[in-house]
């Protein structure tokens, strides 16, 4: 008798991580072959969960290390009896609960919450990985989406279309300490619109179309480094790969049988019952101990992490430079070794190859200088523009300003392009000197410069470069500083922004002597700060001064005195 197994195929499709390029994990579809086994699964638990369970066996025959995506509906996963044979297969696989990742898809609508969310704790607390699945093409309420906190939120690339949806995803992912992955991805604009969005996972039929057979072979189109990275450098998240695994208790012979059967892996994680790496093993130190004479035979049975050193360990919100720091202090002869990333419960989620920091790091330090005023050396429009962006994805309020010389033309012609040079690169070293914190200073060409900062962040920048004396060649010379203050949701994006910015900056340019204008975006109507108009404004609030009386004249306006 013929069962629904014997039509039913597994397809492997990679999840490619878009900075490193390489595969941080493989998902595993089901493909029935006749029938609609999936429609069945929906409505019951306990073969969804086999499914599950099948999808796991199907990895372990293929022989992969990659971490594992398997999906369950939510009605499944709140009926944790469904999970018992994912359970079941997970052990007997040999894996690591938190090698594989739960991808929770809709329908959600008939989903008890409170029994999805004990469920999620309990398989949380197992080990296993949660990923909402399907978000932005499925039913998932927002409300429940935040209650999940999954360690990984994949969006439908439908989303990309709207910007705006995809930021604001962003911003819930970087608040509850999710990743975010872009799955459907099919085109390189797709993909770079991805990148641009923040996702840091993507799969695809761009990079590696499903396949029976694990891949690890994938294109990736050249992907940018951010132009205006954060001051602490980038996250972490951006870098790990897939950690290669084995419990403490793993022989050296174990441990040799792992790395000779997979070249592409640099080293062992030993990690306790609870996942926690305890020793790590490096794979050109470890081999070269077996194969030394009677290495074999010494450590062959052997506990390996005899063989394994203290693992180097960051919290997964580490920033690259944190990274740095930690290798920087440890042993020089381990400069090559992986580092261990674990959540905050102490367990791996994966390792940091230095080579790949050293690269992105480096890739954006070329970028950044490529974008730097050759005058001036401050960055270009390109990279306070992305920062709006990012600050406006992210919900803040921020101060878009846009500084210049006032008749700089004029400064030229009469005092020579050298004298106006230093002027400029004057006015640039006030700048950086004035700014602190939040604030990022731009030269976009010419004397025209912006300043984005925090809302209350502007006025001792202001004082600073408004209220100082300025010259060229002798001839005394003014600035002009425009400001748009943007609260959330005010602007979409950048061009909104500047687009509020320019008549404040027309206005500024019509007032007389070191001027300042500040304006909302959306809201009519403008504040003068400084300027001529401040002072009439000043003198008409004041009261009038007593005014000497003035002698009466006679006949032709003579005073008394010159009268014959």
């Amino acid at each position: 008798m013929h069962s629904w197994t014997d039509t039913l195929r597994f397809a492997f499709q990679p999840v490619v991580n878009l900075t490193t390029g390489g595969v941080a994990a493989l998902e595993i579809l089901a493909r029935p072959e006749t029938g609609d086994v999936l429609a069945q699964a929906r409505r019951d638990p306990e073969l969804d969960g086999r499914l599950a369970a099948l999808a796991v066996r199907t990895a372990v025959r293929r022989e992969t290390l990659l971490p594992l995506h398997v999906n369950v509906f939510a009605a499944t996963l709140a009926d944790l009896g469904g999970l018992a044979a994912l359970r079941d297969a997970v052990r007997e696989a040999g894996r690591m609960p938190w090698e594989v990742t739960v991808d929770v898809g809709p329908p959600y609508a008939h989903v008890p919450h409170r029994a999805l969310l004990d469920a999620v704790a309990v398989v949380r607390g197992e080990g296993f990985r949660i990923c909402a699945d399907g978000v932005g093409d499925g039913d998932v309420p927002l409300r429940l989406l935040v209650d999940l906190a999954p360690d990984l939120v994949k969006l439908d690339a439908s989303l990309l279309r709207r910007p705006t949806a995809v930021r604001a995803m962003r911003t819930l992912c970087e608040q509850s300490g999710s990743l975010l992955s872009v799955e459907g991805v099919e085109t390189e604009t797709q993909c770079a619109s991805a990148l641009a969005a923040g996702a840091q996972l993507a799969q695809g039929e761009l990079f590696a179309p499903p396949a029976r057979l694990p891949r690890t072979d994938v294109y990736v189109p050249p992907l940018s480094p951010v132009a205006f990275a954060p001051v602490s450098g980038p996250s972490v998240r951006q870098f790990v790969r897939p950690a290669a695994l084995l419990p403490v208790t793993a022989s050296a012979g174990e441990v040799r049988a792992l790395l000779t059967g997979s070249p592409e892996v640099s080293g062992v994680l030993l990690v306790d019952a609870a996942g926690v790496p305890v020793r790590s093993v490096h794979r050109s130190r470890f081999l070269l101990s077996l194969s030394g004479r009677y290495g074999h035979a010494l450590y062959a049975d052997r506990p390996a992490a005899k063989l394994g050193d203290p693992p180097r360990t960051v919290g997964v919100d580490a920033t690259a430079w944190e990274v740095l720091d930690v290798v920087a202090v440890g042993d020089r002869d381990r400069t090559s070794d992986d580092v261990a990333v674990v959540d905050r419960f102490g367990r791996s989620v994966g390792v940091l190859r230095l080579a790949d920091l050293v690269r992105a790091l480096a890739e954006s330090r070329v970028e950044e200088a490529a974008g730097l005023n050759p005058l001036t050396r401050l960055p270009g429009s390109d990279a306070i523009t992305c920062e709006v962006d990012r600050r406006i994805g992210d919900g803040r309020a921020f101060a878009l300003s846009w500084l210049d010389v006032d008749h700089f033309k004029q400064v030229n012609d009469g005092a020579g392009f050298a004298a106006g040079d230093e002027l400029i690169r004057s006015v640039a070293r006030a700048l950086r000197r004035a700014a602190s914190g939040a604030t990022r200073v731009g030269h976009i060409g010419g004397d025209d410069f912006l300043v984005l900062a925090d809302p209350d962040g502007l006025d001792p920048l202001a004082s600073a470069v408004l209220d100082a004396p300025w010259s060229a060649g002798g001839q005394q010379v003014t600035l002009s500083l425009a400001t748009v203050v943007c609260g959330p949701g005010s602007v979409t994006d950048h061009r909104q922004a500047a687009a509020a910015l320019a008549p404040l900056k027309k206005a500024a340019k019509g007032l007389s002597g070191a001027s300042w204008v500040v304006g909302r975006a959306g809201v009519a109507g403008h504040q003068v700060r400084r300027g001529a108009e401040v002072a009439s404004v000043r003198a008409l609030s004041q009261p009038a001064a007593p005014q000497p009386e003035l002698p009466r004249t006679g006949s032709g306006g003579r005073t008394p005195s010159q009268m014959p």
